[in-house]
């Protein structure tokens, strides 16, 4: 009995890893005229649950940065779209906790989305997303244990953007594969979203679609997102 048991366990734990298949390696899915423009990561007001590793905010903007480039990146298109992203709270599982707490990594982000050719930001509001790091044999049991703290982030904004690119699915009519013109922010969101954003500078025109000539560059951001409680892990 305890070995079918431990043989039960372990294809449970071969099934969970399955589904944690990374797709970066199969064809992009459909985005209408995509490229990617600028490549915005901020994560100078991340907050941060009690029981966490530590990570500072260039961490956290390098690998956004990547992840976004990885996924957006392969698009081919010939209309740059601009994407920002914001690191609103974090909890990356520590090693030495007991297994029985199982303390798990998650990621909150805000994500917005801008029309380069007509400067326009095309989300009325800024979209949030709550990630966990995934379903693998790892996390089963807190991947303190079993992951370094770079893994951890790496898994994390690699689920987070790819939850970004599941919504910018759900909005096709702002991506049109040629010649129309993505519908913009309403006249009344953008006076709105005007009225109360910092005053900033526009995004300058993006040269290419990759993050190489304006990585400089900051999108005006719209007002922080009100704290969200971030899950934490529990202890017994």
């Amino acid at each position: 009995m305890l070995t079918l048991r431990r043989a039960a366990f372990i294809l449970g734990l071969s099934l969970l890893a399955a589904c944690g298949r990374n797709d970066l390696e199969e064809p992009p899915v459909p985005l209408g005229d995509f490229a990617l423009g600028l490549n915005i990561a901020v994560a100078d007001n991340a907050q941060k649950v009690p029981i966490s590793r530590e990570a500072s905010a260039d961490e956290w903007e390098a690998a956004m940065k990547k992840a976004v480039d990885d996924r957006f990146g392969r698009y081919n298109g010939t209309r740059l779209y601009n994407i920002g992203i914001s690191i609103d709270g974090y909890a990356l599982a520590p090693p030495g906790i007991p297994v029985v707490a199982a303390p798990k990594s998650v990621l909150v982000i805000t994500a917005n989305i801008w029309d380069d050719a007509t400067q326009t930001k095309l989300n009325p509001e800024g979209e949030r997303f709550t990630v966990f790091e995934g379903m693998s044999g790892e996390t089963v049991i807190g991947t303190g244990i079993t992951r370094t703290k770079k893994k951890q982030m790496e898994a994390l904004s690699y689920n987070a953007v790819k939850r970004v690119e599941q919504w910018l699915l759900e909005h096709p009519e702002w991506f049109p594969k040629g010649g129309a013109v993505p519908v913009p922010l309403p006249a009344e969101g953008a006076a709105a979203a005007a009225s109360a954003a910092p005053a900033t500078t526009a995004p300058a025109q993006a040269t290419g679609a990759s993050t190489g000539a304006a990585a400089t560059t900051r999108l005006p951001l719209p007002p922080p997102q009100p704290p969200v409680p971030i899950p934490g892990p529990s202890l017994p």
